[in-house]
């Protein structure tokens, strides 16, 4: 009994490291993503972060967007308009949280495909 507790154990722990190892990867690569699509211009992974001079952050932190819509049913396909298409300046819900009026368009800067993963990610962002 002893040595099949072992194994289960040792293979939870496997599949745990593998699992953590596949989750920074992939947090790698949308980074990277982002970093090459100029994504951090305005935006931070993590919330706190201020914006340049002392300001505001320019556009939300994605840990709380993450936090605001996951969860949302049309929450994927609502942001991915906002990041390939912009938004609108009448319609901005983080007034007073950030110093940015409206995000421009980003299709120039990013496929959508790529969007669609960086979508996905943020949604699953944790605090």
């Amino acid at each position: 009994m002893l040595k099949l507790r072992g194994a289960v154990a040792l293979f939870g722990l496997s599949v745990f490291t593998h699992g953590a190892m596949a989750d920074a990867e992939l947090d790698d690569r949308m980074i990277k993503l982002a970093s090459n699509a100029g994504c951090f211009t305005c935006h931070s992974v993590e919330s706190g972060k201020p914006g340049p001079n002392g300001l505001a952050p320019i556009g939300p932190a994605w840990q709380d967007v993450g936090a605001r819509y996951h969860g949302q049913p049309k929450a994927k396909d609502a942001l991915l308009r906002a990041v390939m298409d912009g938004t609108s300046l009448y319609a901005s819900h983080w007034k007073n949280k950030i110093s940015g009026i409206a995000m421009p368009p980003n299709a120039v800067a990013i496929k959508e495909a790529d969007a669609k993963k960086l979508v996905a990610w943020i949604l699953n962002l944790k605090k």
